[in-house]
């Protein structure tokens, strides 16, 4: 198993999570996160005054997956996400030891399906 972690632009989450679920992605957890990384922020304009936005608003994107889905699922991060532009995001893929469903006590693979 692993867990494919994407960090992407807000606006382009709901076309992802549709995609996502066309192909039997249901397990999400999405959080609302801030970064910077080469976009380096924004420049704001209020009441004339101009000021920096060093933190970019973000959606973080998390599901654990069976190994073989995994190259899949980042190729539709990519082709969804995509603007050819800094800030984009970036997509992490970590090993998973294991997997407890906490109701029924399933493990490992049957836990995340």
């Amino acid at each position: 198993m692993k867990k494919v972690e994407a960090v992407i632009r807000p606006e382009k989450f709901q076309a992802l999570r549709v995609k996502l679920e066309e192909v039997g992605i249901n397990g999400l957890t999405v959080s609302e996160v801030a970064g910077c990384g080469q976009q380096k922020g924004e420049q704001g304009l209020f009441r004339g005054q101009s000021f920096e936005i060093k933190l970019v608003p973000k959606v973080k994107v998390e599901m654990i997956l069976e190994t073989e889905q995994v190259d899949e699922v980042i190729k539709i991060i990519q082709s969804i996400c995509s603007t050819n532009q800094i800030g984009d995001g970036k997509i992490f893929v970590y090993p998973v030891e294991d997997a407890v469903r906490i109701r029924t006590g399933e493990a490992g693979v049957e836990a995340i399906l």
